[in-house]
C-alpha cells in the first residue's frame, strides 16, 4: 500500500493544465467541504516530533535514495517545452541549432532526472546541481553522462549552506526548483529564496513547480501525519508542504523576484494495475530576478 501511494504521489510527468479558465485547488481536487474541515481541524503532532523530523531530514532523504536508487522518478524531457527560459530562443542564436550559452542551476537535483536530459539536449549548457542528500549527489556523479567539464554536482542544505560557496555570485541564467521547497520546513522558505537570489543574475529566471493545497497526496494523509498547516510527514519520514499562490507571491515579493507567471496546474495520475485515477493539483511559477 505504501509503495502504491508513493507512486501515485511521484510528480514525474508533464502536467496537463487548462489555460482556458482560472484553476483553483478546490476545483481541481474536487475536495468536499467535509474534507476541508477535517484537514483544517486536525491537531498537528507535538512540537518534539516536529523537531525530530527536522533533525532527521537529511538522514530520511538518504534512506529514500538508498531504497529507490535511480528508479523512482522519470527523466523530465518536457522541461524545455514548459519552461523556455532554460534554452535560447531562435533570435539568440541562429547559427547552430541547440547551441546554449547559459548557466543553469538545479536545486534539489535528486539523481539527475532534470539535469541529464538538459545535458543531452543542449550540448553547450553548463549545469550546477545540488541536493540535500549526499547519496543522491553520488548517484549524479556516477552517472554515465556526468562530465565535470559541463557539470558541478555538490551537496547543499539550502537553509544553511550559501550557494555562492559553490556557484559564482550572480552567474546563473536560470535556476530550477521542482518539487523541492515542499520538503523543507516552512519557517525556512524565506532563507531558501534569499540564498537563490545571490547566485541568479539580475534579469535571470527561477522556474518553480511544487505541490498545491488540496493535492490528492495531501487529502489522503491519515491522522497522525500533520506537522502544521498544510505541512505533513510521510510514512518514511520525508515531509511535504502544499502551497497557495498567495503565499508564494508573498515570498517572491520579499526576496526580489518579479512574478512572470504563477498558476495552478492540473493533471491526473493513473495506476493502471489497480485501476485508480486521481486528480492532482500542482503550482507552477516563472519569476525574474529584479
Amino acid at each position: 500500500l505504501n509503495n502504491m501511494a508513493d507512486k501515485l504521489e511521484a510528480p514525474d510527468e508533464e502536467p496537463q493544465s487548462d489555460s482556458s479558465q482560472e484553476l483553483t485547488p478546490e476545483s481541481v481536487s474536487r475536495i468536499s467541504q467535509s474534507e476541508i474541515e477535517r484537514l483544517n481541524t486536525e491537531e498537528p503532532l507535538r512540537p518534539y516530533l516536529y523537531e525530530k523530523y527536522e533533525k532527521e531530514a537529511m538522514r530520511n532523504w538518504d534512506l529514500f535514495y538508498k531504497r529507490n536508487t535511480t528508479n523512482f522518478f522519470k527523466d523530465r524531457h518536457w522541461l524545455a517545452r514548459e519552461f523556455p527560459e532554460l534554452v535560447p530562443t531562435a533570435s539568440e542564436d541562429t547559427s547552430e541549432v541547440a547551441r546554449v550559452d547559459k548557466t543553469i542551476l538545479e536545486v534539489g537535483c535528486g539523481v539527475g532526472n532534470t539535469v541529464f536530459p538538459i545535458i543531452q539536449d543542449y550540448p553547450n549548457v553548463y549545469v550546477h546541481c545540488c541536493d540535500f542528500s549526499s547519496r543522491a549527489v553520488e548517484f549524479v556523479r556516477k552517472h554515465e553522462l556526468y562530465n565535470p567539464e559541463r557539470m558541478n554536482a555538490f551537496e547543499c542544505d539550502l537553509t544553511k549552506d550559501p550557494l555562492d560557496g559553490n556557484v559564482a555570485a550572480e552567474s546563473v541564467d536560470c535556476a530550477t526548483m521542482l518539487f523541492v521547497l515542499s520538503a523543507i520546513a516552512p519557517e525556512n522558505f524565506l532563507k531558501v529564496f534569499q540564498n537563490l537570489a545571490k547566485v541568479i543574475k539580475p534579469g535571470g529566471y527561477l522556474v518553480f513547480r511544487d505541490y498545491a493545497l488540496y493535492d490528492h497526496a495531501m487529502i489522503r494523509f491519515k491522522p497522525g501525519h500533520k506537522l502544521g498547516n498544510a505541512f505533513y510527514v510521510r510514512h518514511d519520514g520525508t515531509r511535504a508542504y502544499y502551497f497557495t499562490k498567495e503565499e508564494l507571491q508573498n515570498l517572491f515579493d520579499k526576496t526580489g523576484f518579479e512574478v512572470v507567471t504563477l498558476q495552478y496546474v492540473a493533471r491526473e495520475t493513473t495506476n493502471r494495475k489497480r485501476n485508480i485515477c486521481v486528480p492532482r493539483v500542482f503550482i507552477q511559477s516563472r519569476v525574474k530576478k529584479k
